[in-house]
């Protein structure tokens, strides 16, 4: 009769009543690289304490593309003080676009959940706990940091440079694409990474709009996009 009842449990179930845990997800951090000799070893730092402090599975894969400044040194030495499971420089010889560079670097990606930012910390890494949560809370395919909601903000940027490289470029994409997220031109967010991976065969922009139509595209294909 016991083993009647136990062919009635459904696999899953069975599997934790054995005591199996489900696989712990893992972030992989995307980090392209041009000329950041000075800016790498402090965002690494950044990033290391903000994922160990809160738990959290990460890798850091840093895509140096030809700095002749010599990032690629101070990436390897990196990889040297915290270890190539959690640092891996997947370097190419010159610089190929930011497109490319995410192709690049999931190629090398371990985790499930992709994180994308810039390197020249304009992105502080204390926010990454928070879009996990916010993703975690809506089951979001992806988590977008936005300057234009809650807390967000610019700062260092002159009048002119949020009007035209921000505001205005979303602006016009508000009224012409309506694609329901507040910040278009952001480049810090979390991706499924099956989703980032689908995104990134449809996109066909180049440089500064390629953010832009990643969102707008997810938009189209029906993927979830929480905000921070």
């Amino acid at each position: 009769m016991a083993s009647k009842e136990a062919n009635r449990t459904p696999p899953r179930a069975r599997r934790e009543l054995g005591g199996r845990a489900p696989p712990r997800d893992k972030y992989s951090v995307l980090l392209p690289t041009y000329n950041e000799r000075e800016n790498l070893p402090l965002i690494v730092w950044l990033l290391v304490k903000s994922f160990s402090e809160s738990g959290i599975n990460y890798e850091i894969i840093i895509i140096d593309d030809g700095s002749p400044d010599g990032t690629r040194d101070v990436a390897e030495q990196l990889e040297k003080i915290y270890g190539s499971d959690k640092i891996l420089l997947r370097p190419r010889e010159k610089k190929l676009g930011l497109g490319t560079a995410y192709i690049h670097g999931m190629k090398h990606a371990t985790g499930n959940y992709i994180i994308i930012m810039d390197a020249d910390l304009s992105h502080h890494p204390k926010f990454i706990p928070e879009f996990i949560r916010k993703q975690k809370e809506g089951n979001f395919d992806i988590v977008s940091g936005t300057r234009y909601k809650g807390n967000g903000g610019v700062y260092g940027w002159d009048f002119k440079r949020k009007l035209i490289s921000s505001r205005g470029a979303n602006f016009i994409t508000q009224i012409l694409l309506r694609p329901g997220a507040s910040d278009l031109t952001g480049s810090f967010r979390l991706y499924r990474k099956e989703v980032l991976q689908k995104l990134i065969e449809k996109c066909v922009s180049k440089g500064y709009v390629f953010q832009m139509e990643m969102i707008v595209r997810a938009r189209q294909l029906n993927y979830t996009i929480g905000e921070v």
